[in-house]
């Protein structure tokens, strides 16, 4: 049998606490080997874990601001309403990825944001809230995480002014 619980339940359950970019979060894991310093590009600047994991979980009227990081990242799916996750590239394209259980309208349970992209997410429900894991790999590490500047982010990519505006502070 399925309980279905609020976000709230869920942020209390998993011990979620606020993240940065908007939403909770809680790290679950982050492996005991490291990559060293020499192995990673320079501008990691330090070994990292090969790879964390979190929980994240993100209610309606909230969003994941944009931001990127210098590693590969990957979201998957567990409960409640579809997430639209909005992936800018570097040359300016932008790709959205609706996750979500409903496979035959196009949700996916995983999508993979590439290193060095801008993306940010919102539920697509109102009064919901999305609950998913990400995986990066190298592990994360806040000296790699770049919140978007609303200003430099519509003068590099007016193309998404609506976006952009929608998925970050003033």
């Amino acid at each position: 049998m399925t309980h279905y619980r609020t976000a709230d339940e869920w942020i209390a359950a998993l011990s979620l606490a606020p993240h940065p970019e908007g939403g909770y979060y809680r790290e679950m894991y982050r492996s005991a080997g490291t990559i060293s310093a020499q192995a990673l590009p320079r501008e990691y600047g330090g070994p990292r874990a090969y790879v964390t994991s979190i929980y994240f979980l993100l209610k309606s009227g909230e969003c994941s601001r944009y931001h990127r990081l210098r590693s590969d990242e990957l979201w998957y799916f567990h409960a409640g309403a579809p997430l639209v996750l909005s992936v800018i590239g570097p040359s300016g394209g932008m790709t959205r990825c609706r996750m979500g259980f409903a496979a035959a309208a196009g949700d996916v349970l995983q999508c993979v944001v590439p290193a060095e992209h801008w993306f940010g997410a919102a539920v697509d429900e109102p009064d919901s809230f999305s609950l998913i894991s990400c995986a990066v790999a190298p592990g994360f590490d806040f000296t790699d995480f770049e919140l978007g500047a609303r200003a430099a982010m519509l003068a590099t990519f007016p193309q998404h002014a609506a976006s952009i505006e929608a998925l970050t502070l003033p």
